[in-house]
């Protein structure tokens, strides 16, 4: 029998419910003789199929308007003594026994899986929806011309302005490299599905934690990153018909979806924790024996190589300094909760470092095999985006780079140097980097961003299509502008 005891435990946001589904995959706490067992996913028939009305001790709708995805019917669903079999309980690890007896799962990781999968999915999503951001912007601003370099010289494309260029290019750089990353998760993620069909679960939490991690950086990263692209096209990146509300909306939506990103970094954290302890324990933090003491600086380096060993310094100082402030608050008597809360501020830098220090690691892995299997010149450019990755991501991570490694001033200014170079190297790839991308016109709908750049012709013919220019008179103005400026007049 299932119940939403109070209004806060109505189902709120699923996808389709509100007016489409009328069936659904519901996760409720199971309680067998009043005892509670735990979240468990039941399958739950919620409207008729012939009439589509709510059946009995259902109530479902719309959630409303939202300030993206308008095209999504996101719902409502409460329940209230609805009654479904026994057999609806999705039983392939925790099962109930038809006398009533509740087994438990072999071990509770394995409810993570389903989980894990749409989160290494939204990863990829956060690399589509950033790439079609840069595409646009790029595509604006090869058409877009104004402010001359030089007093005497013609109008430029805005593009070949370098702080235009240091907007628009590190988003590329991001969805290259966040798609890279998704690719090698997913990787992961097929490796452990085939380890738990022969009931090997030891690399499921490491799945787990870092799923949690790309999510909550990719989205988080690609929520500023399209925001970057529309201010990067001016007033006309604030029109509908430039496509970025739509992808707004989009990205961040996915900030929120599939798990907070502070609550998924806690995640992570909480599995870092463990990790300090145990550096063995899975691949992805075997750089903590490396680096055990983080009060003596890592040397700098400023090859790719280095920079990747510089941001897993980094991470280990920081998960390190977390897991001893957590360690100092229980030694004070707090409880292990209480401790955790008040160090939840060190535990998600933590969290957020080693996530960035496996992005960039990943990617260069992955740049690296491709370069060997594709032309120079395509070779050239995929690295010159992972140099811009790596030293945008360096510039933005100085403060840490400060505190854990040994770069010094003149390191900085060589990584100026280095951005600039790259951004300049780019520069005549830009266009055909997008092109690329090879999204039709129809999935980006974007005045702005259009194959074919009649950037213009398109921003008025969507203009055109206002119902307030459907007259050359609007009756609003009969009705009150008029009267008004009467009124006015003898003033």
């Amino acid at each position: 029998i299932l119940n939403s005891p109070t209004l806060s435990s109505y189902k709120w946001w699923p996808g389709g419910l509100g007016h489409t589904a009328n069936c659904a995959i519901v996760m409720a706490q199971l309680i067998i003789r009043d005892k509670r067992q735990g979240i468990f996913p039941f399958f739950v028939q919620i409207r008729d199929e012939d009439t589509h009305m709510p059946l009995p001790g259902i109530k479902v709708g719309d959630i409303g308007a939202k300030m993206g995805l308008k095209s999504t019917n996101n719902g409502f669903l409460g329940f209230t003594n609805h009654r479904i079999p026994r057999e609806n309980m999705l039983m392939k690890n925790a099962q109930v026994l038809e006398d009533g007896t509740f087994v438990k799962a072999p071990a509770s990781v394995l409810t993570y899986g389903t989980m894990v999968f749409v989160r290494v999915m939204i990863v990829r999503d956060m690399s589509n929806r950033l790439a079609q951001a840069a595409t646009i912007a790029t595509r604006y601003s090869a058409v877009r011309k104004q402010s001359p370099i030089n007093p005497d010289e013609p109008e430029p494309q805005i593009l070949d302005h370098v702080t235009q260029q240091n907007k628009i290019f590190p988003q590329l750089a991001k969805s290259v490299i966040f798609k890279l990353a998704a690719d090698l998760i997913i990787d992961t993620y097929n490796s452990v599905n085939s380890d738990l069909a022969k009931g090997k679960l030891d690399r499921l939490p490491e799945l787990h934690a870092l799923s949690c991690a790309l999510k909550a950086i990719s989205s988080t990263d690609a929520v500023a990153g399209v925001e970057t692209c529309r201010l990067s096209c001016g007033g006309h990146g604030y029109l509908e018909c430039s496509g970025f509300p739509t992808l707004l909306g989009f990205v961040t939506a996915a900030y929120t979806y599939e798990g907070e990103n502070t609550v998924l970094l806690l995640q992570t954290a909480r599995y870092l924790m463990k990790a300090v302890l145990n550096p063995d324990l899975s691949p992805t933090v075997a750089y903590l024996k490396r680096f055990t003491e983080y009060k003596t600086k890592k040397r700098w380096e400023g090859s790719i190589q280095g920079m990747i060993e510089a941001f897993e310094a980094v991470a280990a100082a920081k998960i390190r300094i977390a897991a001893e402030s957590v360690e100092q608050r229980m030694g004070e008597g707090k409880k292990t909760g209480t401790a955790a809360n008040e160090s939840s501020i060190e535990l998600v830098e933590a969290a957020d470092a080693h996530c960035r220090a496996f992005i960039l690691r990943a990617g260069a892995k992955s740049i690296d095999e491709v370069t060997r299997k594709v032309s120079p010149a395509l070779g050239g450019v995929l690295r010159d985006l992972l140099e811009l990755y790596a030293v945008d991501a360096a510039k933005k991570a100085l403060g840490d780079l400060l505190r854990f490694t040994t770069i010094t001033d003149g390191d900085v200014k060589v990584l100026q140097k280095r951005l600039e170079d790259v951004l300049a190297r780019i520069r005549p790839n830009a266009v055909a980097i997008v092109d690329g991308f090879d999204f039709p016109d129809e999935v980006l709908r974007s005045a702005l961003g259009a194959y074919d750049g009649n950037v213009y012709e398109r921003i008025y013919e969507d203009a055109m299509k206002s119902p307030l220019n459907q007259e050359p008179v609007n009756p609003t103005f009969h009705k009150y502008l008029k009267p008004f400026m009467k009124r006015t007049s003898k003033l």
